[in-house]
């Protein structure tokens, strides 16, 4: 199966260890009005290198970055990074949740205007760029809203017309159930989609709920302690003992470089503080933590080496091509 990077086509096969959901550069709608947050296009073109670098240097050789089309997305600045570095880097087509995200004039557009949009970015590239997505991204509330829901089918839609698999954004770690009703209502096959950030819930039935579904689940906000990292192993654990680990997915959503505060809570209320943080790349986290830390965390849960390094050498190979568990 032929995936799209940012550089172009390549096979499915080539990807290897691949990290399925993380991001160079994301910002919050306005955060570019904040004078505490300028960084420069070559500042943070090197302090994406330097971190897709360290990747590299352990194994990592694919980068998917799901930006929504309104939170930062710069595939120009994705071409740039993966050239330079050799990392395979894959984007997404699609928007936000409601509240954070959904422009105001998609927001009035038909649902086959919506698809027909994502369609066109995939076939035929982001606006002058030639930069096609390799994937759908979606997004809703903790309960899905009457125009998140607009939004998926469109997604659906696009995804029946172009067989992109579909990414998930979910709240709170809740809504992964309302999330596959709506694709399966569309046409939409589970194991094409992943749903997103379900280890924001410590819920362990919740969990196995998802992935009974029929979809990838993905636990793919580690490292930011909400929950800890500890909890989300022990939940990794035993969603593997119950027998889906060709479902599960691990990730931390963090970026090299976020433009102002995050969703997530920062070490520092301070905002001088924090744009040191920022600035000296030890905010958001560094994802070789995935490795260095938590990864061991998995093996003290009893996890071996054959189970865990699946979840990024194969799983998501798998669900880039198509392929069923």
């Amino acid at each position: 199966m032929i995936v799209n990077t940012v550089l172009g086509a390549v096979d499915s096969a080539d990807l290897g260890r691949t990290l399925i959901h993380e991001h160079l550069f994301a910002s919050f709608p306005g955060a570019a009005f904040d004078p505490l947050r300028y960084l420069s296009k070559e500042e943070l073109t090197a302090k994406c290198v330097s971190r897709l670098g360290r990747l590299k240097d352990i194994g990592v050789r694919t980068f998917v970055d799901p930006c929504p089309i309104e939170m930062g997305r710069d595939v120009e600045l994705m071409a740039d990074v993966s050239r330079k570095t050799g990392v395979h880097i894959v984007c997404a087509t699609g928007f936000y949740h409601e509240g954070p995200g959904i422009p105001y004039y998609w927001q009035g557009q038909s649902m086959r205007e919506i698809a027909d949009f994502y369609i066109s970015e995939i076939t035929h590239g982001i606006g002058k760029t030639g930069v096609k997505p390799g994937l759908i991204k979606c997004a809703t509330s903790k309960v899905p809203t009457e125009l998140e829901e607009r939004f998926l089918t469109a997604a659906s839609m696009a995804h029946r017309e172009t067989g992109v698999p579909i990414l998930t954004h979910t709240t709170g770690g809740l809504g992964g159930p309302e999330q596959q009703a709506i694709f399966a209502k569309n046409g939409v096959e589970p194991h094409r989609c992943l749903i997103g950030h379900c280890c924001d819930n410590p819920d362990s039935y919740y969990h196995h709920e998802v992935a009974r579904g029929g979809t990838y689940i993905g636990f793919d906000r580690i490292g930011f302690d909400n929950p800890p990292s500890e909890v989300i192993a022990v939940n990794a654990a035993k969603l593997i003992a119950s027998g889906f680990e060709k479902q599960l997915m691990m990730s931390m959503d963090s970026c090299c470089h976020i433009q102002g505060k995050s969703i997530r809570k920062p070490p520092t209320e301070d905002p001088l503080e924090l744009k040191r943080l920022v600035d000296e790349g030890i905010w958001p986290p560094d994802q070789r933590y995935l490795f260095d830390t938590f990864v061991p965390m998995l093996r003290d849960e009893g996890l071996t080496d054959a189970q865990i390094m699946p979840v990024f050498d194969e799983n998501p190979i798998r669900f880039f091509a198509g392929g069923r568990f």
